[in-house]
């Protein structure tokens, strides 16, 4: 299996939603099958009355495969309102929800057990499969109590946020394994890679269109190696590559199979996913508050919520070494170039759409400066300058958007809640005891 191969099956089983369900009724129809076998070959007979055994197994048959389709309808209907409230982005998280997952497989499973040992009941009723099936909708009713617990917490906005933060400081850590600053308080400097000066390259096109998701770095490299060449990736985790748009600049020519190679170490789909994509947690908590502080709406607490996450997020970036991008031979020759974010444009996608629309909100503009605040005092000075620069544009946007000085001088004032919280005139610089 190559590595776009495997790449594909991976995605299509962590977010498909079906696949655990069916593997549920396969297993529930495996089990009912050893049982009825163990109860044939040992003799065991049940005590219960074969007709009083058809109506029950037969009613909770009936009871689970209407909870089976409940739940199927009432989740859809959930990620509908709540896509429309949040984001629409949130609805493959919810999806890949484990909790989600294994309680449809759960219910799957459960009906299955039932109708098999309902069709196995003739002159007797079947010992150890009708136990069975009775516990196992018992079980059920359980986790399904526990799931709208669950999905009840979960589709909050505090909750959806909270996930979305999880999630991309994991991804933080994991494609920036490097601190900025190490345990001896030494500064790994940061390299921003955005092109490289080829005079005639030789560029490989993509054959189809979709969002770049990831690419096989080491096969790459190899490719790099065999064709002694350095290997331009064009477009960055997120962009969207039209089919026949260059995917690939190199400073040689290579021949058609490795060009078809080459394509097949880049992964393409329909939409962005937090698994290697850091930027796209900011994305969509940026999302979630610009809805939130649009007129139809007007939550600027949402917002505030938002930036409660964000600021967790761009602590954790702003603490790692973002220098990835490039990759040498012993030689120190360039193998493999392609773009990554710097820390740059982390703040900007963080900060000026907020800014923008919420403005006009003291709460949001609160709580924006002292984020901005505590992110100065808090990481090292080279993350510094744009965070202050940041912090001068709000500053400007307060004075445009308030007219009166009163409500110019609240909104001059950082707030860890927006508004009502205690505040704090001067925040201790911890960044090297903090990262070190």
């Amino acid at each position: 299996m190559t590595w776009l191969q495997r790449v594909r099956v991976q995605h299509y089983i962590r977010n498909s939603i079906w696949l655990l369900p069916a593997l549920g009724m396969g297993v529930g129809i495996f089990i009912v099958r050893g049982l009825h076998w163990f109860e044939m070959e040992m003799g065991l007979k049940s005590s219960l009355n074969p007709d009083s055994a058809r109506a029950v197994l037969g009613a909770l048959a009936s009871s689970i495969f209407t909870l089976v389709v409940f739940v199927s309808s009432a989740l859809l209907v959930v990620l509908q309102i709540a896509s429309s409230q949040l984001s629409p982005r949130i609805i493959g998280i919810v999806f890949r929800d484990p909790v989600t997952k294994l309680s449809i497989t759960a219910f799957v499973f459960t009906f299955t057990v039932t109708l098999a040992t309902l069709a196995r009941i003739d002159e007797s009723a079947p010992m150890l499969t009708t136990q069975l099936a009775n516990f196992s909708c018992i079980g059920s009713l359980v986790l399904f109590l526990y799931m709208i617990d669950h999905l009840g917490k979960a589709l909050r906005p505090s909750g959806v946020l909270r996930r979305i933060a999880l999630m991309g400081k994991e991804t933080i850590e994991t494609v920036y394994p490097e601190l900025l600053v190490d345990a001896s308080g030494i500064v790994r400097e940061s390299r921003d890679v955005k092109s490289m000066s080829i005079e005639h390259p030789f560029v490989v096109n993509s054959h189809r269109d979709g969002v770049f998701l990831g690419f096989d770095r080491a096969g790459l490299r190899t490719f790099a190696n065999t064709a002694k060449c350095t290997i331009e990736l064009v477009p960055q985790l997120g962009d969207f590559v039209a089919s026949g748009s260059p995917l690939f600049r190199l400073t040689e020519q290579a021949n058609a199979y490795l060009a078809k190679r080459m394509r097949n170490s880049v992964f393409l789909d329909q939409e962005r996913e937090l698994e290697n994509d850091p930027m796209l947690a900011f994305r969509i908590l940026v999302d979630i508050a610009a809805k939130a502080l649009s007129p139809g709406i007007n939550d600027p607490t949402t917002a505030v919520l938002a930036l409660d996450q964000i600021q967790n997020l761009l602590e954790a970036a702003g603490q790692r070494n973002l220098s990835e991008g490039q990759f040498e031979n012993e030689r120190g020759l360039f193998q493999l170039v392609y773009r990554t974010p710097n820390w740059e444009d982390f703040v900007r996608l963080s900060v000026t759409e907020i800014r923008l629309f919420g403005g006009d909100s003291i709460q949001v503009v609160r709580r924006l400066r002292a984020m901005l605040e505590y992110l100065i005092h808090m990481l090292p000075e080279g993350r510094r300058a744009v965070l202050q620069r940041e912090l001068s544009l709000l500053h400007k946007k307060a004075d445009r958007s308030f007219s009166d000085p009163d409500d110019r001088a609240m909104a001059e004032v950082s707030d860890m809640q927006g508004v009502g919280g205690a505040t704090v005139d001067k925040l201790p610089d911890v960044s090297t005891a903090r990262l070190g």
